[in-house]
C-alpha cells in the first residue's frame, strides 16, 4: 500500500504531468496563432509549482516515497522551485521570438518545455538509479526535440543531430557506470549503495571503474572538458529561445544528480571522484576561457563561458571531503549550489537580452550586433553590462559572491593543492574578464549599426528588469540565498 507521504513527495510531478496533458488538449481548440492559451496556462502552472515546492522547502521536512525511490527534501524542493521559475522566465522572454519564427504551429514549444522540466523534477528527487536514468532521459529527449523545433532551419537540425548523438553516448556512459555499481553493490537504491560502499567489503577497483563512467556522464551534462564538444555547436545552432531553455534550468538538475550520485551514494569514494572532478575543473577553466577569447558569435562565446563557469561548480563539489573528513562538506556543497543558482540567474539575463534584440529575420547573436546598444537603450545596455560583470566575477554582482564562496571553500581546507587550485581559478577569471569586458566596450563605445527601435512586450521588460536587479541585489546582500543553500545542504547531508 502506498502511503500519503509517497503521494506528497510527487505532487509537483503529478501537477506538471497533468497540466502538460491539459495544455496539449486545450491547444486542439485554440485557433490563436500566438497560442496565448498555452502560454498563459504554462506560465501559471510554473508559478503554482514554484509556490508549491517553495512551501515544501520552507517546511524543512524530508519525505521518502515509493519504498525510498523518491526523496523530497529541502534541497530538492528549492532546486525545483528555482527550475520552475527559470523555465517560466524563459517562456516570458521567448514568447515574441518563437511566434516570429514559426515555432508555434502547435503547443509543442510549451508542452516539450514542461516535459523537460518534468524530467528535471524526477532527476532532482531520484533516490534510485532507475529514476535517475528515467528523469535524465525525459529531460534530454525533450531537449533534443526542442533544438530541432525549427524544422525548416538547417542549422538547428544539425545542432539537434549533434546533441542527440553525443547525448546518447553520454547517457550510455552513465548507464554503464550505474550498471557496474549495481553489479558491485547489488542494489539500485542510492542509500543502499552508500551502505554497501561504506562497508568496505566490495573490491575498490570495481567501484572506481563504475565511478569513472558515472563521472563522465555527469561531466557531459555540465558541459565540462573534455565532454564539452556539444555545447558550443548546440548553443549557436539552436534557436536562441531553446538555447536558454537548455542552458538554464537543466544545470540545476545536473547539480542535483551529481549530489545524489556522488555525495549521497558514493561519499566513501570521495578521494577517487574528487580527483576526477579536479582534472575536469582545471581543464574546463583553461579551455573554456581561452577558447571564448577567439569567438565573435555571442552565443558561442557564452557557451565557452558556461564551460568555464561549470569549472567553478566542480571546484566547489570537490572540496567537501578533506583527509577522509567530511566536516567541510556542508560549506563546499552549499557554495557549489549557490554558484549554480547564481549562474542560472545570470544566464537568464544574458540570453533574455539577445532574445529582446532579435527580430524577424535577424538573430542578433554576433558581438558586433551589440554595437552602440547604450545609445539605442541605456536600460538594456545596463542590464547586459550587469550580467557580464556578474559572469566575470566583478563586485558587487552576485557572480563575485558566487566565485568568492567557492574560493573560500577551497582555501578553508588548508591543503596546498587546493589553495593552488584557488589561485589558478582566480587567474583564469582574469583571463575571462577580457572577453566579457570586450562586449561591454562594444556596447558603450562603438557606433550603432542599426537604428531600429527596440520594442518588447511589457511582461518581458518587467521580468527582465527584475531579473537584472536581482543580480545586483543578491551581490550586495547575498546572505539570505547563501543561508538557504547552506540549510538545504545540511538537511540533505543529515538524512
Amino acid at each position: 500500500m502506498i502511503d500519503r507521504f509517497s503521494w506528497m513527495a510527487i505532487y509537483p510531478e503529478i501537477v506538471l504531468l497533468v497540466m502538460a496533458c491539459v495544455i496539449t488538449l486545450v491547444d486542439l481548440l485554440d485557433r490563436n496563432p500566438r497560442r496565448m492559451a498555452a502560454y498563459v496556462l504554462s506560465v501559471l502552472t510554473l508559478l503554482v509549482l514554484a509556490v508549491l515546492t517553495g512551501t515544501y522547502a520552507l517546511g524543512g521536512q524530508t519525505w521518502y516515497g515509493f519504498e525510498g525511490m523518491v526523496v523530497s527534501d529541502p534541497m530538492a524542493n528549492w532546486l525545483k522551485c528555482f527550475a520552475a521559475l527559470s523555465v517560466a522566465v524563459t517562456l516570458v522572454y521567448a514568447r515574441t521570438y518563437v511566434t516570429g519564427r514559426g515555432m508555434l504551429r502547435g503547443a509543442e514549444w510549451y508542452v516539450l518545455s514542461l516535459l523537460s522540466l518534468l524530467g528535471m523534477y524526477v532527476l532532482i528527487s531520484a533516490n534510485n538509479f532507475l529514476l535517475v536514468y528515467l528523469g535524465l532521459e525525459c529531460m534530454t529527449l525533450s531537449s533534443y526535440a526542442l533544438v530541432a523545433l525549427r524544422r525548416d532551419h538547417v542549422t538547428s537540425i544539425e545542432a539537434a543531430m549533434k546533441y542527440f548523438v553525443l547525448g546518447a553516448m553520454a547517457s550510455g556512459f552513465l548507464l554503464y557506470g550505474l550498471s557496474m555499481l549495481y553489479g558491485a553493490t547489488g542494489t539500485l537504491d542510492i542509500g543502499g549503495v552508500f551502505k554497501a560502499v561504506a562497508s568496505g567489503q566490495i573490491k575498490h577497483q570495481v567501484l572506481v571503474f563504475g565511478v569513472v563512467f558515472v563521472v563522465a556522464g555527469l561531466a557531459f551534462k555540465f558541459g565540462a572538458v573534455p565532454f564539452h564538444m556539444w555545447l558550443p555547436d548546440v548553443y549557436q545552432g539552436a534557436p536562441t529561445a531553446v538555447t536558454l531553455m537548455i542552458g538554464g534550468a537543466p544545470k540545476l538538475a545536473a547539480f542535483a544528480m551529481t549530489v545524489r550520485l556522488l555525495v549521497e551514494g558514493m561519499l566513501p569514494l570521495a578521494i577517487d571522484w574528487q580527483q576526477m572532478l579536479a582534472v575536469l575543473a582545471v581543464a574546463s577553466l583553461l579551455i573554456g576561457n581561452l577558447a571564448a577569447i577567439a569567438q565573435t558569435n555571442l552565443k558561442r562565446m557564452l557557451a565557452y563561458s558556461t564551460i568555464a563557469q561549470m569549472g567553478f561548480v566542480l571546484l566547489g563539489l570537490m572540496a567537501g571531503v578533506v583527509n577522509n573528513s567530511a566536516l567541510a562538506a556542508a560549506n563546499a556543497y552549499s557554495s557549489a549550489m549557490f554558484y549554480v543558482v547564481a549562474y542560472v540567474l545570470t544566464t537568464l539575463v544574458s540570453f533574455g537580452i539577445i532574445l529582446l534584440l532579435s527580430r524577424e529575420g535577424f538573430e542578433s547573436e554576433e558581438i558586433a550586433d551589440f554595437a552602440g546598444l547604450n545609445q539605442r537603450s541605456p536600460l538594456y545596455a545596463g542590464l547586459m553590462a550587469i550580467c557580464l560583470f556578474s559572469l566575470a566575477g566583478i563586485p558587487p554582482m552576485v557572480g563575485f559572491q558566487a566565485k568568492l564562496s567557492v574560493l573560500q571553500a577551497l582555501i578553508s581546507t588548508g591543503l596546498p593543492s587546493y589553495i593552488g587550485l584557488a589561485v589558478f581559478a582566480v587567474m583564469m577569471s582574469l583571463v575571462g574578464a577580457f572577453y566579457y569586458l570586450r562586449v561591454i566596450k562594444v556596447m558603450y563605445f562603438d557606433e550603432p549599426l542599426s537604428t531600429v527601435p527596440i520594442q518588447a512586450p511589457f511582461d518581458m521588460r518587467a521580468v527582465l528588469s527584475v531579473n537584472g536587479a536581482l543580480l545586483l541585489i543578491l551581490g550586495i546582500v547575498p546572505g539570505s540565498l547563501m543561508a538557504l543553500c547552506a540549510k538545504a545542504i545540511v538537511q540533505m547531508l543529515a538524512t
